[in-house]
């Protein structure tokens, strides 16, 4: 048997499998020959071993054999011999936030059942609307509500203007100014938290994403997310958070941070960059050419939304350039016939 993990800083106490976001979607899918396997979820990733929350608390879950760490993340939903800690099988996951890593076409799954992606950006040089398209597909994509959050608001003049191209980044998007240092930004995240709830912060590093964690984990975590400084001359930070982790709010509900990224390619996500430039996207079959590339083509429309001014020509060109990459980055799929075809 498995012996408990003392040094995760998750819960090591058992836990209610509804206050860790166990629903019917994974109650539905045990089989009735599983019904001897105990419901557990991934907390950490580790070389050799996993970490997993349960109704037995935190222990540590053996890979079966010919299993890999890579089949799961995490955040994930596992059955497990509940005497031998063994997997038996990862349960399909509600949300999965997947991004292509740098020489690869295959898509790494980052996390998983996550309700709500924080995506953290700072008010000066760090905000860079190309970037976060980029996690506002990887968000869509995945199933899970994004929602941008504004740190070091105090450090400049002019905070509206932040906030006004943070909400022209997708339609609909919530916008949330705050301190990550303050008490007081527990509160201004509450819809997003609570019992059952699971969310996980992405961001470059220096913005606040860890110290964020440790404000949401409350002051009676045993172990707190090291913190590092930005440099000023360009706003970027020092890699702080070296592992993906799940850690318990203080007011209810799960929290997973992420290391800095300071890249994310796209591949497999043309809904979700569909969801992002819903202004290009709605307009494109009033064009005249069905294969309208919106660059130079007679009869339109989106390039005649830009010259009245209801689309901008830098969101077209940003448009352009993740459609182009996406589109590379995913693998073509063979169709009837053998005819390849590729998606989006």
């Amino acid at each position: 048997m498995g012996r408990p993990v003392t040094d995760h800083r998750t819960a090591p106490q058992p836990v209610d499998l509804a206050d860790l976001g166990w629903s019917d979607f994974f109650e539905d899918q045990r089989e009735p020959h599983e019904a001897g396997f105990a419901p557990m979820r991934i907390a950490a990733i580790h070389r050799s071993r996993l970490t997993a929350l349960s109704e037995a608390g935190s222990v540590e879950v053996t890979l079966a054999v010919r299993a890999g760490a890579g089949d799961v993340t995490v955040g994930d939903w596992i059955l497990a011999d509940p005497q031998t800690r063994t997997l038996h099988r990862r349960l399909d996951r509600r949300t999965v936030m997947e991004r292509r890593t740098e020489g690869s076409r295959t898509l790494q799954a980052a996390a998983a059942n996550v309700d709500t992606l924080f995506i953290v950006t700072s008010c000066n040089a760090d905000f860079n609307p190309a970037r976060l398209e980029r996690y506002l597909a990887l968000a869509n994509q995945g199933g899970t509500r994004p929602v941008l959050l504004l740190t070091k608001a105090d450090t400049t003049d002019d905070p509206e203007t932040y906030q006004r191209e943070a909400s022209a980044l997708q339609r609909g998007l919530d916008v949330v100014t705050v301190n990550p240092r303050l008490p007081t930004a527990v509160d201004g995240l509450a819809p997003w938290c609570g019992m059952g709830r699971t969310v996980a912060l992405v961001g470059s590093s220096g913005v606040g994403k860890s110290t964020l964690v440790n404000t949401l984990a409350g002051p009676d975590q045993v172990l707190a997310q090291q913190t590092g400084g930005i440099r000023e001359h360009d706003a970027k930070g020092r890699h702080t958070t070296t592992g993906r982790s799940l850690h318990p709010m203080a007011g209810g509900g799960w929290v997973i941070d992420t290391p800095g990224m300071r890249t994310l390619h796209l591949g497999g996500a043309a809904d979700g960059l569909d969801t992002v430039f819903a202004e290009i996207v709605e307009r494109a079959p009033a064009c005249r050419y069905r294969d309208c590339t919106h660059a130079h083509e007679p009869g339109c429309a989106v390039t005649a939304a830009i010259a009245e001014g209801t689309v901008k020509p830098e969101r077209l060109t940003r448009w352009r350039k993740l459609y182009e990459e996406n589109r590379d980055n995913t693998p073509t799929s063979v169709g009837p016939r053998g005819r390849h075809r590729t998606p989006g």
